[in-house]
Protein backbone atom coordinates (compact mmCIF):
# COMPACT_ATOMS: atom_id res chain seq x y z
CA UNK A 1 0.00 0.00 0.00
CA UNK A 2 2.88 2.00 0.77
CA UNK A 3 4.15 2.09 -2.66
CA UNK A 4 1.27 2.81 -4.48
CA UNK A 5 1.26 6.05 -1.87
CA UNK A 6 4.73 6.53 -3.07
CA UNK A 7 3.60 6.87 -6.42
CA UNK A 8 1.65 9.72 -6.18
CA UNK A 9 1.89 13.48 -5.94
CA UNK A 10 1.38 15.26 -2.57
CA UNK A 11 -1.59 17.08 -3.84
CA UNK A 12 -3.27 13.50 -4.62
CA UNK A 13 -1.77 12.48 -1.25
CA UNK A 14 -3.47 15.36 0.65
CA UNK A 15 -7.10 14.87 -1.48
CA UNK A 16 -7.06 11.15 0.01
CA UNK A 17 -6.55 12.64 3.75
CA UNK A 18 -9.05 15.68 3.26
CA UNK A 19 -11.84 12.62 2.36
CA UNK A 20 -10.81 10.76 5.22
CA UNK A 21 -10.83 13.90 7.35
CA UNK A 22 -7.27 13.74 8.35
CA UNK A 23 -4.70 16.71 9.15
CA UNK A 24 -2.67 17.57 5.69
CA UNK A 25 0.32 19.29 6.79
CA UNK A 26 3.98 17.54 6.61
CA UNK A 27 6.71 16.64 4.17
CA UNK A 28 5.36 13.64 1.53
CA UNK A 29 6.90 10.78 3.83
CA UNK A 30 4.65 12.30 6.65
CA UNK A 31 1.61 12.33 4.51
CA UNK A 32 2.22 8.46 3.28
CA UNK A 33 2.71 7.60 7.06
CA UNK A 34 -0.17 8.93 8.00
CA UNK A 35 -2.61 7.36 5.29
CA UNK A 36 -0.70 3.73 5.97
CA UNK A 37 -1.67 4.29 9.63
CA UNK A 38 -5.31 4.95 8.90
CA UNK A 39 -5.44 2.22 6.68
CA UNK A 40 -4.20 -0.14 9.43
CA UNK A 41 -7.05 1.07 12.10
CA UNK A 42 -9.43 0.66 9.56
CA UNK A 43 -8.19 -3.01 9.07
CA UNK A 44 -7.91 -4.16 12.35
CA UNK A 45 -11.14 -6.15 13.81
CA UNK A 46 -13.98 -4.46 16.11
CA UNK A 47 -14.23 -7.71 17.82
CA UNK A 48 -10.49 -7.34 19.03
CA UNK A 49 -11.12 -3.88 20.04
CA UNK A 50 -13.91 -4.49 22.09
CA UNK A 51 -12.48 -7.73 23.94
CA UNK A 52 -9.58 -5.60 24.77
CA UNK A 53 -11.44 -2.61 25.85
CA UNK A 54 -13.95 -5.23 28.05
CA UNK A 55 -10.91 -6.70 29.83
CA UNK A 56 -9.59 -3.43 30.70
CA UNK A 57 -13.01 -2.69 32.33
CA UNK A 58 -12.47 -5.62 34.51
CA UNK A 59 -8.95 -4.89 35.52
CA UNK A 60 -10.09 -1.78 36.46
CA UNK A 61 -13.07 -2.86 38.36
CA UNK A 62 -10.96 -5.43 40.19
CA UNK A 63 -8.22 -3.23 40.82
CA UNK A 64 -10.92 -1.30 43.43
CA UNK A 65 -11.62 -4.52 44.64
CA UNK A 66 -9.61 -4.55 48.15
CA UNK A 67 -11.21 -0.83 48.79
CA UNK A 68 -14.94 -1.88 48.35
CA UNK A 69 -16.01 -2.55 51.49
CA UNK A 70 -13.90 0.33 53.23
CA UNK A 71 -17.75 1.93 53.71
CA UNK A 72 -19.18 -0.54 55.14
CA UNK A 73 -16.95 -0.25 58.30
CA UNK A 74 -17.58 3.80 58.59
CA UNK A 75 -20.50 3.99 61.18
CA UNK A 76 -22.66 6.87 60.89
CA UNK A 77 -23.15 9.11 64.00
CA UNK A 78 -25.65 11.22 64.45
CA UNK A 79 -24.74 14.95 65.29
CA UNK A 80 -26.09 16.07 69.05
CA UNK A 81 -29.27 18.09 68.71
CA UNK A 82 -29.66 20.98 71.22
CA UNK A 83 -32.50 20.97 74.03
CA UNK A 84 -34.65 24.07 72.39
CA UNK A 85 -38.28 25.73 73.58
CA UNK A 86 -40.74 26.59 71.03
CA UNK A 87 -39.84 30.32 71.30
CA UNK A 88 -36.51 29.73 70.27
CA UNK A 89 -37.17 26.94 67.77
CA UNK A 90 -39.47 30.27 66.00
CA UNK A 91 -36.85 32.02 66.45
CA UNK A 92 -34.42 30.14 64.27
CA UNK A 93 -36.76 29.57 61.22
CA UNK A 94 -37.67 33.38 61.16
CA UNK A 95 -34.44 34.29 61.22
CA UNK A 96 -33.15 31.97 58.29
CA UNK A 97 -36.45 32.99 56.49
CA UNK A 98 -34.67 36.83 57.07
CA UNK A 99 -31.45 35.76 56.26
CA UNK A 100 -32.58 34.81 52.59
CA UNK A 101 -33.79 38.14 51.84
CA UNK A 102 -30.62 39.62 53.38
CA UNK A 103 -28.05 41.91 51.20
CA UNK A 104 -24.70 40.36 50.64
CA UNK A 105 -22.65 43.15 51.86
CA UNK A 106 -19.90 44.20 49.92
CA UNK A 107 -17.07 46.95 50.83
CA UNK A 108 -16.55 49.91 47.95
CA UNK A 109 -14.72 49.02 44.83
CA UNK A 110 -14.67 45.28 46.00
CA UNK A 111 -15.09 44.42 42.00
CA UNK A 112 -12.47 46.24 41.56
CA UNK A 113 -9.98 44.77 43.37
CA UNK A 114 -8.98 41.50 44.44
CA UNK A 115 -8.03 41.92 48.03
CA UNK A 116 -10.83 44.05 48.45
CA UNK A 117 -13.48 41.45 47.56
CA UNK A 118 -11.51 38.69 49.93
CA UNK A 119 -12.19 41.27 52.66
CA UNK A 120 -14.98 42.15 54.94
CA UNK A 121 -17.69 44.62 55.29
CA UNK A 122 -15.96 48.37 55.77
CA UNK A 123 -18.38 51.03 56.29
CA UNK A 124 -17.73 53.82 53.27
CA UNK A 125 -16.23 56.95 53.94
CA UNK A 126 -16.01 60.26 51.75
CA UNK A 127 -17.88 63.32 50.65
CA UNK A 128 -18.07 61.64 47.09
CA UNK A 129 -18.70 58.31 48.01
CA UNK A 130 -21.51 56.71 45.87
CA UNK A 131 -22.00 53.63 48.31
CA UNK A 132 -22.49 56.02 51.77
CA UNK A 133 -24.95 57.81 49.36
CA UNK A 134 -26.88 54.65 48.85
CA UNK A 135 -26.43 54.76 44.86
CA UNK A 136 -28.88 51.68 43.57
CA UNK A 137 -26.02 50.81 41.40
CA UNK A 138 -23.59 50.28 44.13
CA UNK A 139 -23.96 47.88 47.08
CA UNK A 140 -26.15 47.83 50.02
CA UNK A 141 -25.22 49.47 53.72
CA UNK A 142 -25.15 47.62 57.11
CA UNK A 143 -27.99 49.47 58.79
CA UNK A 144 -30.10 48.48 61.81
CA UNK A 145 -33.26 47.02 59.88
CA UNK A 146 -31.26 44.37 58.38
CA UNK A 147 -30.68 42.83 62.04
CA UNK A 148 -31.99 39.27 62.89
CA UNK A 149 -35.05 38.23 65.20
CA UNK A 150 -33.04 39.07 68.92
CA UNK A 151 -34.33 35.55 70.41
CA UNK A 152 -31.77 34.02 67.84
CA UNK A 153 -28.87 36.68 68.38
CA UNK A 154 -25.13 34.56 68.86
CA UNK A 155 -26.76 31.46 68.34
CA UNK A 156 -25.07 28.34 65.66
CA UNK A 157 -27.54 27.35 62.66
CA UNK A 158 -28.15 24.52 64.57
CA UNK A 159 -29.30 26.48 67.41
CA UNK A 160 -26.28 25.15 70.07
CA UNK A 161 -24.76 28.62 71.94
CA UNK A 162 -20.95 28.48 70.74
CA UNK A 163 -18.27 28.44 73.34
CA UNK A 164 -14.51 28.94 72.44
CA UNK A 165 -12.94 25.62 73.58
CA UNK A 166 -8.26 25.34 73.51
CA UNK A 167 -7.87 22.65 76.13
CA UNK A 168 -10.18 19.70 77.75
CA UNK A 169 -10.63 21.59 80.74
CA UNK A 170 -12.48 24.07 79.15
CA UNK A 171 -15.36 21.55 78.24
CA UNK A 172 -15.80 20.84 81.91
CA UNK A 173 -18.33 23.90 81.92
CA UNK A 174 -20.42 23.55 79.23
CA UNK A 175 -24.32 21.95 79.05
CA UNK A 176 -24.64 19.64 76.31
CA UNK A 177 -28.17 20.50 76.24
CA UNK A 178 -27.74 24.00 74.90
CA UNK A 179 -24.22 24.68 74.22
CA UNK A 180 -21.01 23.29 71.85
CA UNK A 181 -17.60 23.63 71.91
CA UNK A 182 -15.66 25.29 68.83
CA UNK A 183 -11.83 24.50 69.07
CA UNK A 184 -9.47 27.21 68.77
CA UNK A 185 -7.82 27.90 65.35
CA UNK A 186 -4.15 27.86 67.49
CA UNK A 187 -4.84 24.52 68.78
CA UNK A 188 -2.15 21.74 67.61
CA UNK A 189 -3.32 18.50 66.35
CA UNK A 190 -2.41 16.28 69.56
CA UNK A 191 -4.36 18.58 72.08
CA UNK A 192 -7.41 18.50 69.28
CA UNK A 193 -7.35 14.91 69.64
CA UNK A 194 -7.90 15.02 73.61
CA UNK A 195 -10.56 17.69 73.14
CA UNK A 196 -12.39 15.67 70.54
CA UNK A 197 -12.10 12.25 73.26
CA UNK A 198 -13.31 14.23 75.96
CA UNK A 199 -16.16 15.63 74.02
CA UNK A 200 -17.21 12.35 72.81
CA UNK A 201 -16.87 11.26 76.73
CA UNK A 202 -19.13 14.60 77.91
CA UNK A 203 -21.70 13.79 74.98
CA UNK A 204 -21.04 17.51 73.17
CA UNK A 205 -20.64 18.71 70.38
CA UNK A 206 -17.93 20.39 68.51
CA UNK A 207 -18.99 22.47 65.55
CA UNK A 208 -15.42 22.68 63.96
CA UNK A 209 -14.55 19.08 64.05
CA UNK A 210 -12.59 17.74 61.30
CA UNK A 211 -12.57 14.63 59.81
CA UNK A 212 -9.16 13.32 60.35
CA UNK A 213 -8.81 13.87 63.92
Amino acid sequence: MTEEYESMTVAQLKELLKEQGLPVSGKKADLIERLAGAVEEEETPVEETEAASDDEEEDDFFEDDDDWDDDEDEVHVAKQKPVLDEETQEALALRAAQKKKTPSFRRTEWFRYKRLSRSGWRAPHGMDSKQRRNYKYRGSLVRVGHGKVAAARGLHPSGFQEIMVHNPNDLESIDPETQAARVGRTVGGRKRENIHARADELGIRILNRRRNV
